[in-house]
């Protein structure tokens, strides 16, 4: 199983809109979104499964895909890795499946996934870390990580 972690891209601030669900894209956020669903459209396999948290900046993030993707409240703001991980059905789902989601959700996902002996690891807004389970000697691998300042 193929997981892919996108965290969304860069943000307004809350003071902005006082409800964290309704924080739009910057225009800086709205290039990386663009630069980095450019980049996975040509890198996903056919078929991947794409979930996005329904926060609006999550939301946006996952359009520049140009995929079909599904909301999900497991992937909110300050939503539980246990959340994300039964959602995708990790590591027993076949295939590739996307989720763009944020922080701290996706740091403390990868840092347990990996083993680290931090809580969690830092991800840069706009990046995608890629992760892979390989069943036969269980363990995961770091495919990539990429971030939309490098494309």
């Amino acid at each position: 199983m193929d997981l892919v972690l996108w965290r969304h891209a860069e943000a307004i601030d809350l003071e902005l809109v006082g409800d964290d669900m309704l924080r739009t894209l910057t225009p800086k956020g709205d290039k990386q979104a663009t630069k980095m669903g450019a980049w996975l459209d040509r890198q996903l396999p056919a078929g991947t499964k794409v979930f996005s948290s329904p926060a609006l900046r999550a939301d946006q993030t996952a359009r520049a895909l140009d995929r079909k993707y599904k909301t999900s409240p497991a992937l909110a703001p300050l939503a539980s890795v246990e959340e994300l991980l039964e959602l995708v059905h990790w590591p027993h789902a076949t295939g590739c499946v996307l989720v763009v989601g944020h922080q701290p959700t996706l740091g403390k996902a990868i840092a347990r996934l990996l083993g680290l002996s931090e809580q969690e690891c830092a991800m840069r807004k706009g990046a995608v870390w890629w992760l892979r389970y390989r069943e036969r000697m269980t363990q995961t691998l770091v495919v990539t990580v990429q971030s939309p300042d490098m494309l």
